[in-house]
């Protein structure tokens, strides 16, 4: 692993309704670029926000070149918001950042001094997580099945809060996946990562973007995009459960045959339970193979991953995609 030098830094930030944050969120980042001696942009990539984000943005990108905008057509998602930024940095390092402040802009200069040493990616853990009980518990769970999905040991994969060089950045770019979680795609195509502790803040103002109903699309997608392991399971599950459902079919067989007919008729109860047992491993399987037909459907389609209405800066002022 041989070190070397970062010649322009691009910070992709992506936002969705942070007009609160965005002020201070401009006003820190711009406070420690002052302090780089590197070449620096600030991408700021509205997610289709409903409120005055992309006014926000607009405002910061005419103000100060370091700073360029992207608007969105419509709410696509965060990853893909990160990825539309990603098509149009033009450092070395890449730096992924959230807007909502929980981590902190200052930071910065320590992820680029753990690059500079020569890792491909530069992961973060935050240290006292400021978050809830549900979401630090959801946090885990997409850890453990990241862990096993790339076999890169990262303790934090769900803190945005990364360094990527390049090359690293422009494959991902390459990818034809509309199923898409940046940190573990990065991973599978690093050969030096390591992490770094970070502070976590609590918000400034707004709440997480995070649902229960998308933390779990998130897990369906974490699950169906990087690893067939779940259909593997569910192939031992079903044989097991078959072996079970005949050896059981046997032992009613003998018990009928010894206590005789009136026995059997009592046993149609359990023989009851034993059958809604099988309907619902079949459904569960059913389901679990239609995410799978559903990932394969949506690729297939191959619809663009986001629609860029307008960029500001980067000699680009108001050009539309």
């Amino acid at each position: 692993m041989q070190t070397y030098r970062i010649k322009m830094l691009s910070v992709v930030i992506p936002v969705f309704n942070e007009s609160a944050n965005l002020p201070l969120l401009i006003q820190r980042c711009t406070k420690v670029i002052d302090q780089l001696t590197t070449a620096v942009e600030i991408i700021l990539v509205d997610d289709g926000s409903s409120d005055d984000s992309a006014d926000l943005i607009r405002h910061a990108a005419k103000q100060d070149g370091r700073f360029v905008g992207i608007i969105l057509n419509r709410n696509y998602g965060q990853h893909a918001a990160i990825m539309a930024g990603f098509s149009r940095v033009r450092g070395d390092l890449i730096i992924t950042l959230d807007a909502d402040l929980q981590n902190p802009p200052e930071e910065i200069p320590n992820l680029m001094r753990e690059a500079e040493k020569g890792y491909e990616v530069v992961g973060t853990v935050r240290q006292m997580r400021q978050d809830t009980y549900f979401r630090r518990t959801a946090s885990r769970l997409i850890n453990n099945v990241v862990r096993r999905a790339t076999g890169v040991h990262m303790s934090d994969y769900g803190c945005m809060l990364r360094a990527y060089r390049r090359h690293i950045v422009d494959t991902m770019l390459r990818c034809n996946e509309r199923s898409t979680f940046i940190p573990m795609l990065a991973n599978s195509f690093a050969r030096y990562t390591t992490e770094i502790p970070v502070k976590h803040e609590q918000r400034a103002a707004g709440g997480s973007k995070y649902s229960l109903l998308k933390l779990i699309n998130l897990q369906f997608d974490l699950l169906t995009a990087m690893t067939t392991g779940p259909l593997r399971l569910l192939t031992f599950v079903g044989m097991l459960i078959a072996g079970g459902g005949t050896l059981f079919a046997f032992l009613l067989l003998i018990l009928r045959l010894v206590k005789g007919a009136e026995w059997g008729v009592e046993g149609v109860f359990p023989l009851f339970a034993l059958l809604f047992i099988f309907v619902g491993a079949q459904f569960m399987g059913v389901g679990l193979v239609g995410e799978y037909i559903g990932r394969i459907y949506y690729d297939v389609r191959a619809r663009p991953r986001f629609i860029i209405e307008q960029v500001i800066g980067q000699d680009d002022e108001s050009r539309a995609d």
